[in-house]
């Protein structure tokens, strides 16, 4: 008798178990319940990220988990009729069942707001109604977007244009993983031109090139008033990132009165009518050597 009703305890207590533990992954709070459908990699590296981090009150990993991206699923996890179609969650990001670009925007925008994405409204990418996930992955461990030698094939699944640069003979070594877009380029907006890190396009270039700084006793007007007027930044078949070869980049500027009596054109290649030494090797570069500037008493013409 003592041994039946011990008996009958025993699976009272382990039915009331398994109702607790069906109740707690019935519950759209619980992490728990949706690695139920949704244990793959793919998602589950979420888990060891910072989107996940119970450190960062933020994120709410330990009382509503998923749900604080996702938005409420309790329709989701509901338990469904035969043949019932599973509502998605308030918020999906992916698939052909996502949510516009204003609701993801939205569920990212709640804790990602000031520092880099300061500037975001109003930014090109968010006028174009670009979506945060059109770039960053949330569920790895490492966001591609994030690190340099992944970050430019994510932008050149839109800018490729700026893939095609990239792969010229003069380039900023983006490809090698030395650099990314982002050095340059703030994605989430800037209060500079081309969503440039720095107020103008000089100032962005002399945080890397800072020895073209200045001021200089002798100043190159093009080089203090831009340096996209000698250079382009992303590529160039020219040496240096020039836009075209000297000495035809410089006669953009300078005519023949200030130097020989006629410019200099493929007739002053070595075998032509009359060589022109100016047109060989660094060609004007080979005597006006400091052509951003000098600080040489004698360097009025950037010779020295």
């Amino acid at each position: 008798m003592r041994l039946a009703g011990c008996l009958l305890a025993l699976m009272l207590l382990c039915a009331g178990g398994t109702q607790a533990a069906e109740r707690e992954l019935d519950d759209p709070n619980t992490i728990d319940v949706c690695l139920k459908c949704h244990d793959e990699p793919k998602v589950t590296g979420v888990l060891h990220g910072p989107h996940m981090s119970t450190a960062d009150l933020r994120t709410h990993a330990g009382t509503i988990g998923c749900q604080n991206c996702h938005g409420d699923s309790t329709a989701h996890v509901a338990r469904l009729d035969t043949g019932a179609v599973r509502p998605p969650p308030t918020r999906v990001f992916n698939g052909s069942r996502k949510s516009s670009v204003d609701v993801q925007n939205e569920a990212c925008g709640g804790c990602h707001q000031g520092g880099s994405a300061l500037h975001w409204q109003g930014s090109p990418h968010a006028s174009a109604d670009v979506a945060c996930t059109s770039c960053h992955a949330s569920h790895p461990v490492q966001d591609a977007v994030l690190a340099k030698a992944t970050q430019a094939p994510v932008c050149f699944t839109c800018h490729a244009d700026r893939r095609a640069d990239a792969l010229k003979p003069s380039h900023h070594p983006v490809l090698e993983g030395r650099m990314a877009c982002g050095d340059c380029h703030n994605p989430h907006g800037s209060l500079g031109p081309n969503m440039l890190r720095g107020g103008t396009v000089n100032d962005t270039c002399l945080t890397c090139h800072d020895e073209k700084r200045g001021p200089f006793l002798w100043e190159h007007a093009p080089v203090q008033e831009q340096c996209t007027i000698c250079h382009t930044p992303h590529g160039s078949v020219q040496m240096s990132l020039l836009r075209q070869r000297t000495p035809y980049l410089c006669q953009d500027c300078h005519d023949s009165s200030t130097h020989n009596s006629q410019p200099f054109s493929a007739t002053n290649l070595p075998g032509g009518a009359v060589p022109g030494r100016q047109m060989v090797l660094r060609a004007c570069l080979n005597c006006h050597g400091a052509i951003h500037g000098s600080n040489h008493p004698s360097g009025a013409r950037f010779a020295r």
